[in-house]
């Protein structure tokens, strides 16, 4: 069985496109199934450089290949082969060399950089840590494809899960570190999608901010470069969905005083809320953060929208940030327990 195994393997490498074809096509299947994927895992040789070498061939073998690699990767094991024959280099190669034209094999690529960036050596990989020349090249790449496309656009689909990819990324601190760099301002460019309608986009808008604000003890100042975005972004999700009165909209900058001044259609996703509210939590850690959620009238949105949760598990989170904004006390041991 393994000889037969290893003799199919072979024909993906065959210069007949049609014998590629048909073992890609098998190969393809096996994926398709764990019994298939722990047999291919034995001669995990034979299969993945063969497979990420069709990442470069035409789009019939392409696309095929690709979706082989993305079943592949979802086992941890050989997700870490992958990236060792880098693979996030193909796949940055292919999206924007040979895959621009074509939108289907672009998003399964992004699709398979989103399985290998849940490994530190993907992320690793992604960010080119260790050139400073190049290093953050492949994601500004991305963010920006992210943020160019939208829900009109054609190509919205195509880069909608680079949502989790910055998400991955942002959970290492070279990847926050990259993001939160005034030049280039990668996540003021992301933040401007957290009023998008696709909830995938918002999700990783709203998670990759929360991760960032790990940092606000040192990145403080940086966040607060984008305070134009970061506190809509923040607090319009948890803002309930009342209309303010105009004695609390004049406490606040108009970018939240104008969208709080009538009623919204709230923001359906709990976890969406929870996020915003855990960023605000991390930035109310510090003295400086406090002052300028105070600034914005931020503990007059958190009791309002307070008063509008149902869901158990956000009212935790806005009970937190409230006792916080009121004392700082215990906030050593909160932080503890959220990174847990």
């Amino acid at each position: 069985m393994a000889d037969e195994l290893e003799e199919l393997l072979g024909f993906l490498s065959s210069p007949s496109p049609q014998v590629k074809k048909a073992a890609l096509d098998i190969v393809r299947g096996l994926t398709g199934s764990d019994g298939g994927i722990e047999t291919l895992a034995t001669c995990s040789d034979f299969v993945l450089p063969p497979l990420c070498r069709l990442l470069r061939d035409i789009p019939e073998l392409a696309v095929p290949a690709a979706e082989a690699l993305i079943n592949l990767s979802q086992n941890p094991t050989l997700a870490e082969k992958l990236v060792s024959l880098r693979a996030v280099d193909t796949a940055m190669e292919v999206i924007y060399k040979q895959g621009g034209s074509d939108g289907r094999l672009s998003k399964l690529l992004v699709m398979l950089l989103v399985n290998l960036t849940q490994l530190d050596s993907g992320i690793s990989s992604l960010l080119q840590v260790g050139d400073d020349n190049i290093e953050g090249l492949h994601l500004s790449k991305l963010v920006r494809s992210f943020c160019r496309s939208s829900s009109s656009d054609a190509t919205e689909g195509t880069y909608e899960h680079v949502a989790s990819i910055i998400v991955n990324v942002s959970k290492m601190e070279a990847g926050r570190r990259i993001l939160l760099q005034p030049k280039g301002s990668l996540l003021k460019q992301i933040i401007r999608q957290s009023d998008s309608e696709n909830p995938l986009r918002k999700k990783g808008v709203l998670g990759t901010i929360r991760n960032c604000c790990f940092d606000a003890d040192r990145q403080l100042q940086n966040l607060f470069m984008l305070s134009e975005f970061l506190w809509p972004a923040l607090l319009l999700p948890v803002a309930g969905k009342k209309s303010y009165s105009e004695q609390d909209t004049a406490k606040m900058p108009l970018e939240l005083a104008n969208a709080l001044s009538h009623e919204r259609e709230p923001v359906d996703d709990p976890e969406i809320r929870k996020q915003a509210l855990e960023a605000l939590y991390l930035i109310a850690l510090q003295d400086a953060g406090r002052s300028a959620l105070w600034s914005v009238n931020g503990p007059r949105i958190l009791q309002l929208g307070y008063e509008d949760e149902e869901d158990p598990k956000v009212m935790e989170a806005y009970e937190l940030i409230g006792s916080l904004v009121v004392s700082n006390a215990g906030s050593e041991e909160q932080l503890d327990s959220m990174t847990e």
